[in-house]
């Protein structure tokens, strides 16, 4: 992943751009229109380093994208034109699952178009970025609202030093010694992946690599190759608390990214041929489920307080951390976890200009209990990712409330949970 592609300047044609050099293409050929997108996301990856998160398609479109230098304004106007284009299909003739697809295709192109434009210079502000990007209106949570849960945080957690500070003091006692984290690691994966194919069949073939790298913006990364198969890596700038196991072999594991793009793949690509699900353009709709989906996998994978019991019975012994404190632990966590709507606070004031670095690196400890360290951090993933903070809280937010919204049965529940992972839908789709 994070190959830069080029791609060349196509003509207009009467109907829509004809991407690269492919034919003009009916509104009603949804299969050509899909493939004019793809060679799109291709041609703006050439600009934008991160935008194609994963590719799996033609290699000759990758070709003809390293061949022929598309330029910013080109590809605005040629994703106006598409959408355009598939705006004028006759949806009458299509059945639910059709009409989700090409529904979809409209607002992936609205993100081609958007980000295309940001990096051409043009100003959006954080929730207007985040509505034309993500298809999501992110919510707007005062100061007091995060000052009322530091209250109860300050009980639990008394001591010395502000909040912030006590708060890194306690977690310090729960780092994984870095000599032991590949075993808890590979422990997490393994029940995380058990739990998953009790509900989801996989392809036999699925598979993934785990790596430790430095110097990332992010904790952890999940690079689908195709095929069923994953590069995961997970950064150890930052010591690494043993919740993290379980959440991150989780999120880019099982059932989070790998079994996301997996699927993907298995029902659109290979079963009916939609190739446009053959690209993963990371500033779009589709990143919202898949983070969404992602961190709501955690609660699905472990529900009630089966989490707490694998991790007091197998993590915490392997990590040689006191599994008796493993309750104490996940109190102040869950209250904690309350908090995780003040990143997006800091993201949307400091892209709008409100305040500057600093205060955004203090208003994450201060609201957000990070360490200074790890707030550094954070201001550096908003730097480069910027509203894509959304689609953690928010995505598993609404991804929540549909698969709930199915009843209390968890046979319910996975099936709702396993259709989002492998049908077109967006945020709006499923509200």
């Amino acid at each position: 992943m994070l190959s830069k592609w080029r791609a060349g300047l196509g003509l207009v044609a009467v109907v829509v751009c004809s991407c690269l050099s492919a034919p003009p293409v009916s509104p009603h050929d949804m299969d050509g229109l899909a493939e004019q997108y793809v060679r799109l996301v291709l041609a703006l990856g050439q600009h934008d380093a991160d935008f194609v998160d994963a590719y799996h398609g033609p290699e000759q479109w990758r070709e003809d994208a390293r061949r022929d230098e598309l330029s910013l304004d080109g590809i605005s106007i040629k994703a106006g034109l598409l959408r355009s284009t598939v705006s004028a299909g006759d949806l009458g003739r299509d059945t639910p699952v059709d009409g989700q697809r090409r529904t979809l295709l409209l607002k992936q192109l609205t993100a081609v178009q958007t980000r295309a434009d940001l990096l051409r210079g043009k100003k959006f502000s954080f929730d207007q970025e985040a509505r034309l990007l993500y298809d999501a209106a992110p919510p707007h949570y005062e100061a007091g609202y995060f000052e009322s849960l530091l209250v109860e945080l300050d009980a639990l957690l008394p001591g010395e030093g502000s909040l912030s500070e006590r708060r890194s003091r306690f977690r310090d006692s729960f780092v994984i010694p870095s000599e032991r984290l590949d075993a808890v690691f590979a422990a997490a994966i393994d029940e995380c992946r058990k739990r998953t194919i009790q509900r989801i069949p996989l392809p036999e073939n699925e598979r993934f690599v785990v790596e430790y790298v430095t110097d990332k913006p992010w904790s952890g990364y999940n690079w689908f190759q195709g095929n069923a198969y994953s590069l995961i890596q997970l950064n150890t700038d930052l010591p690494i608390h043993i919740d993290r196991a379980v959440d991150l072999a989780c999120h880019e594991g099982y059932p989070g990214h790998h079994v996301f793009n997996t699927l993907l793949e298995r029902e659109l690509v290979q079963k009916r041929g939609w190739v446009e699900f053959s690209v993963y353009p990371l500033f779009s709709p589709m990143s919202l489920i898949a983070e969404g989906s992602a961190n709501y996998g955690i609660p699905m994978a472990f529900s009630g307080r089966e989490r707490e019991d694998f991790e007091r019975d197998v993590l915490f012994p392997l990590a040689g951390l006191d599994a008796s404190r493993v309750d104490e632990y996940y109190q102040v966590e869950a209250v904690v976890k309350r908090l995780n709507y003040a990143g997006n606070e800091a993201a949307r004031a400091y892209l709008d200009n409100e305040i500057d670095a600093d205060a955004a690196v203090q208003w994450l400890q201060d609201y957000a209990l990070m360490s200074r360290e790890r707030a550094q951090q954070r201001l550096k993933f908003i730097e480069k990712y910027r509203s894509y903070v959304i689609n953690y809280n928010l995505g598993k937010d609404i991804v929540r409330e549909y698969v709930e919204a199915a009843g209390s049965d968890s046979d319910a529940r996975w099936t709702a949970f396993e259709k989002i992972l492998s049908t077109p839908v967006s945020a709006s789709m499923l509200q």
